[in-house]
């Protein structure tokens, strides 16, 4: 998805000026995204988006550096998404009539995955004895080990008696050679929500959203909600502290944020 986004860019960038990007100044580069942002009036995160598709582009690729800031000025809408609690979750999950579909929604809210990492799963990242689900290569080139609660075991032990996987665990009809597509179970999961009568906005991202609250507010640790999300840096687990202020864990997210800050 990023390679087409970032190629799509490029594309559009070589449309407006009608030449290869290769031939293009920063002036230019710098009026086309003042374009996208006042002209076009595109989102922040859009304006973004298209900076570090053609940052990437003209950096590591035809190993260009920028000689003055090529973004205009903007403010980012932070947005806090509608989190889902506890029972609305169970609801979800319960609204899952298919065990296929049901096993996969549970194990994307009990383990944190992305929709991703779900579709990529294979039989042998299961280790039983050893209670973990192995994630292999996901966001960021890392790969991490789960733990599994004996409810998940469990239930992962009766998908696997009824629907018989061989190579990947969640498998595409009859064909257990081909992965489930992200976009199958992304409908899955908005056909539950739906039945579910839960009219919050969000895509089955929430579900990983859900679980990270939860837990942290069930007193997880950060550093270990880190390692079970796959997050790259402590920061990028710290805004679930700002999505639930006047928690517990407020005082150790600030300690954490000095931290940071002396070291960098």
């Amino acid at each position: 998805n990023t390679q087409t986004c970032y190629i799509g860019w490029v594309y559009q960038l070589a449309k407006y000026y009608h030449r290869s990007p290769d031939e293009l100044q920063d002036e230019e580069l710098k009026a086309f995204l003042w374009y996208l942002s006042l002209e076009r009036h595109l989102s922040s995160s859009s304006c973004a988006q298209a900076f570090h598709a053609l940052n990437f582009f003209y950096k590591e690729v035809l190993g260009r550096t920028f000689n003055q800031r090529l973004l205009p000025p903007m403010k980012r809408a932070q947005k806090i998404p509608e989190l889902l609690n506890p029972l609305e979750v169970q609801q979800i999950l319960t609204a899952c009539q298919k065990l296929k579909y049901r096993t996969m929604l549970t194990l994307c809210y009990g383990c944190g995955l992305r929709v991703s990492e779900v579709s990529a799963l294979a039989v042998r990242d299961i280790d039983g004895p050893l209670k973990t689900l192995h994630i292999h290569q996901a966001k960021g080139a890392k790969d991490r080990r789960i733990p599994l609660t004996d409810t998940l075991l469990n239930l992962l032990r009766h998908y696997w008696c009824e629907y018989r996987p061989k190579t990947h665990l969640f498998y595409s009809g009859d064909m257990k050679d081909k992965a489930l597509s992200i976009k199958s179970i992304q409908r899955a999961y908005k056909k539950a929500k739906s039945a579910a009568g839960i009219d919050k906005s969000g895509g089955i991202h929430a579900l990983r959203h859900a679980i990270a609250t939860h837990q942290f507010m069930a007193g997880m640790p950060l550093t270990q909600l880190q390692q079970v999300l796959g997050h790259k840096t402590i920061k990028t687990t710290l805004r679930y502290i700002h999505w639930l202020p006047g928690t517990q864990g407020e005082d150790e997210a600030f300690d954490l944020v000095a931290k940071l800050e002396v070291k960098s």
